[in-house]
């Protein structure tokens, strides 16, 4: 992302960036994984050596412990979207802090040249 060099500029791209932040969808802050896993049950064909069951898991951090949780199939698109549109907003917020610490460094240039001074 390009950085302009005038606070006017910069304020603009920056009330773009907040109006960005809006969702209506839930946000997860988590990794989709998937894993090949024993069911358990002494009569399935995973028991005896077949192949195992694919599942979906969670994995999040809460209060510092990492944290798992199973997905079912019936929400794994949603759960998906649910984590795109984290990754979106994290972005969004890096080009906010971006655009905040070059609106910091330009103001004091741009206020002394308005008043007329080199």
């Amino acid at each position: 992302m390009r950085i302009p060099d005038h606070p006017t500029l910069i304020r603009r791209r920056l009330d773009g960036r907040l109006k960005k932040l809006a969702t209506r969808t839930p946000i997860l802050a988590a990794s989709l994984c998937v894993v090949d896993v024993r069911c358990g049950r002494p009569s399935c064909r995973c028991a005896r050596g077949g192949p195992l069951h694919t599942v979906r898991r969670l994995t999040f951090k809460d209060r510092g412990t990492t944290r798992t949780v199973h997905v079912p199939k019936d929400l794994l698109m949603d759960v998906r979207s649910w984590i795109t549109e984290h990754q979106r907003l994290k972005a969004v917020l890096k080009e906010i802090h971006a655009l905040s610490v070059a609106l910091i460094r330009t103001y004091v240039r741009h206020r002394r040249r308005k008043a007329g001074r080199p």
